[in-house]
This record gives structure tokens, C-alpha cells and sequence, in this order.
């Protein structure tokens, strides 16, 4: 297979799927995984996709959901300042709901010293949290998604509304002033809408790249949050947008 004729495939790989593994493209194209490195960092450098650990990615389209075991390893730097803020926010006695996100997931590692009642849809965390002596963990059940590692649908809806929260974790594809916090699935964002319900304070937890963009599924409104944790300072109006709505930011 030609150079050109084997990049073109990985582009149509990629606005099929949002994002691509070597190992994967490595078979599909019947090349060596070094091959695929090489294209993916000539099309990187011609601006077609974002390189990370193990394959690449592009961010378009509304239904962008690209796989955990990308998400797991994308921009860890800021999801670990994010996850170091939350655990200021998290004080034992504390029930906290945390979603599944892999931000969420960070937010799961600062937790074990801490005497705590966590509710989470995610398998992750709870296989970071059962070892923990402190922790009472409950995971809900429901219809399991292996494309977040979480457990979502209607049986999760039914299951989490049995409960209320101190405060919940919670984070999104994408967040804007206009549409609020929109997901990539429907199955994401009724749990994100459910649990703004079930808890006494909300924390919207997400890097800065997901402020101002719109994903596919409407999940609530900015109103339905009550602080907002980020790795950094967000523009000047967005301080003033969730200053006149009284959501804290931190």
C-alpha cells in the first residue's frame, strides 16, 4: 500500500471514529506499528490529528467520543490539578457522587485516606476505591459501556435516584454559556442531569479545551451547577458569566 493511499485510510479511520489506536491501525493496514507512528507524526505535523500515547485523535463533530483507553492518557497533567483541587472541596463524612469520567478517575486516587460514602457509576473508580478501609462504596448498576467504563441507561437513572449526595463530581464533553453541558451520548447526560438533582452542590470538573464548544446531548443547564473547577484561569467574561450567576470557580 502506497504512503498517501495508507494516510488517507487512517484520515477516513478517523472521521469514522474520532480516534485511532497503533495497535489497531497496525493490523487494519497490515504495516508495522513503527510505520503507523511515522504517518500519524507527518499527519500531526500537517495539522490532520493530535498524536497521543498509543494512536491519535481530532476533535470534530458533536459525536465525538473518543475511546477511554485514549481519554485515560490525555492531558493527565491537568487532570491531576483539577483532581488536587477537588480533594480540597471533599472532607471526610462527606457522600460524594463521582461520574465516569477519567477526570473522575483522578479524582478517585486523592480519595483513599479519607472516610467517605462514594457513589459512582464507574468501574474504574471503584476498582481504585475497593481497597480502601475508609471508603463506603456503592456502585450503581445499570447497562454497561465499555466505550466509558461506566455503567449507564435507564437501570442507572432508577438506581441513583435512590440516593442523595453532599456534593457531586461531575464533568462533560463540553461546556458553554449558550447550551450549557452537553455529552457525547444521551446515557451520559441523564446522568449528569439526575445527579444535579440528587446533590446539595455540584462541581463541574474540566480542562479548559471543553469550555465553549457543544456536544450532541443536552445534559443541564449552567444553573444547575454550583462551582466550577478548572486546571486554569478562564477568560475574562466566562469570570463574569459565572460570577452574575453566583456558580464559584476555582
Amino acid at each position: 500500500m502506497l504512503a498517501i493511499t495508507r494516510r488517507n485510510a487512517i484520515k477516513e479511520q478517523l472521521l469514522e471514529r474520532k480516534s485511532v489506536t497503533i495497535t489497531d491501525l497496525s493490523k487494519r493496514l497490515h504495516v508495522t506499528k513503527e510505520t503507523i507512528r511515522r504517518d500519524l507524526r507527518l499527519m500531526e505535523e500537517q495539522g490532520d490529528l493530535i498524536r497521543t500515547h498509543g494512536g491519535a485523535y481530532i476533535l470534530d463533530g458533536v459525536q465525538n467520543d473518543i475511546d477511554i483507553s485514549m481519554r485515560q492518557v490525555l492531558k493527565t497533567k491537568e487532570k491531576t490539578l483539577i483532581a488536587e483541587k477537588c480533594s480540597q472541596h471533599i472532607q471526610s463524612g462527606d457522600s460524594i457522587f463521582l461520574d465516569g469520567s477519567t477526570t473522575c478517575w483522578f479524582v478517585a486516587r486523592q480519595l483513599a485516606n479519607k472516610n467517605l460514602t462514594v457513589l459512582t457509576t464507574s468501574l474504574q473508580i471503584a476498582t481504585i476505591l475497593a481497597a480502601s478501609p475508609t471508603i463506603s462504596l456503592i456502585l450503581i448498576g445499570g447497562a454497561f459501556s465499555p466505550k466509558s467504563m461506566a455503567f449507564l441507561g435507564d437501570n442507572a437513572c432508577r438506581a441513583l435516584s435512590n440516593y442523595y449526595v453532599d456534593k457531586a463530581f461531575i464533568s462533560c464533553r463540553s461546556v458553554s454559556m449558550e447550551n450549557g453541558l452537553t455529552d457525547v451520548s444521551e446515557g451520559e447526560a441523564a446522568i449528569h442531569r439526575l445527579i444535579t438533582q440528587r446533590s446539595n452542590r455540584t462541581y463541574l470538573v474540566v480542562d479548559h479545551s471543553k469550555v465553549g464548544p457543544t456536544s450532541f446531548a443536552f445534559a443541564c443547564g449552567l444553573d444547575s451547577i454550583d462551582a466550577m473547577i478548572c486546571d486554569k484561569p478562564l477568560p475574562q467574561e466566562w469570570q463574569d458569566y459565572l460570577s452574575g450567576k453566583n456558580i464559584a470557580f476555582y
